[in-house]
């Protein structure tokens, strides 16, 4: 009798009350007293687990493992908390637990859950609906939009300031130069003019005279059949000009590219007279494939200052500046609007 005694196992539930208003809460407790050295698994009920209809888990409140008989046996203790919803009279299912694999079921529990008394009869026990109340104002749960307002009227200060800047620095009305572009030929003849009057062909050495002299007709080159003949050497230009032109007309133009960079290159003299041919047969080149062109045709050239250039590198600077500073404002006030509304909810 004392061994079966000691290997029994006892598993029971019960409430504190079994009498409960709607909405109270109850505590549920399961316990089962067993051998210290068998294995125990206790029903687990999870918070919003339903027991029946009516009848709901609130949360756990706790576990307890004790020692009894010195040791022999142990004792396991689950605690819940339980609520209802309507008034009824049900009955709790037995719960199951397990002991070594085998399971143990409690009984039934009663449980019933009753309206809240009103009395009808004294009217004196109801009261009016109360106001809304006022929560106390708080610093720190507006320290973020405070800060924000503070960063957007900077960012206002600093864009009115820089609007009336860019106001300042940009001209009503543009200063623009328009001039007339000349013809190719007629710049070429003018740096040619340019080039006699100097008379640097009476010097010893005459190689800047023959430079400017092959330059000027470089660029005169370049304008009249659209080839980059800066970049080209003498013996190309002339095998290009070939494409437009006959031997005989590129003969004198030949022979001024030999001896210019006979002078640049190899240091040589020239003669006088010789320096006047070959300024002549530029001439005569410039006159003879020269187009003539209307002068009511002429396209005119626009050239813009420098401190105009410059008032508008300034102006586009502060136009991209006050865009982004813009946008930052812009988002700083819908932060703002954003928790302003969310703290007076």
């Amino acid at each position: 009798m004392p061994l079966l005694a000691g290997a029994q196992v006892v598993f029971e539930a019960r409430i504190d009350t079994l009498i409960m208003l709607i909405g109270e809460q109850r505590e549920l407790t399961l316990d089962l007293t067993c051998d210290a050295n068998q294995q125990v698994r206790m029903p687990q009920l999870l918070p919003g687990q339903t027991l029946t209809d009516l009848v709901e888990v609130v949360e756990r409140l706790g576990s307890d493992t004790i020692d009894i008989d010195n040791g022999k046996r142990k004792q396991v203790v689950d605690r819940y908390a339980i609520t209802a919803w309507d008034s009824t009279f049900t009955l709790l299912p037995p719960f199951e637990a397990q002991v070594n694999g085998k399971p143990y079921k409690s009984k039934s529990l009663a449980l019933k859950v009753m309206m809240v008394p009103v009395d009808t009869t004294d009217f004196n026990t109801y009261f009016p609906p109360k106001d809304i109340q006022n929560n106390p104002f708080s610093w720190s749960d507006w320290r973020d939009v405070i800060w924000l307002v503070v960063v957007n009227q900077i960012l206002a200060l600093v864009l009115l300031w820089l609007y009336g800047h860019w106001r300042e620095n940009k001209p009503l009305i543009q200063l623009i130069r328009r001039k007339r572009k000349l013809p190719a030929h007629q710049v070429a003849m003018s740096e040619i003019e340019r080039i006699k009057n100097e008379r640097k062909w009476t010097e010893e050495d005459s190689k800047e005279y023959y430079t400017e002299l092959t330059d000027t007709l470089r660029k005169y080159i370049h304008e009249r059949y659209g080839f980059n003949a800066m970049e080209m050497t003498s013996t190309e230009i002339i095998e290009r000009l070939l494409q437009e032109q006959d031997e005989q007309a590129l003969a004198e133009l030949r022979t001024l590219f030999q001896t210019a960079d006979l002078v640049k290159f190899a240091k040589y003299s020239t003669m006088i007279n010789e320096n006047d041919a070959n300024l002549v047969s530029a001439i005569e080149f410039i006159n003879q494939t020269k187009l003539e062109v209307d002068p009511n045709t002429l396209e005119e050239e626009v050239i813009i200052p420098e401190e105009v250039k410059q008032r508008q590198a300034r102006s586009k600077t502060l136009k991209i500046t006050m865009i982004a500073l813009a946008v930052v404002a812009f988002a700083a006030f819908v932060a703002v609007l954003y928790f302003s509304i969310d703290l007076l909810r």
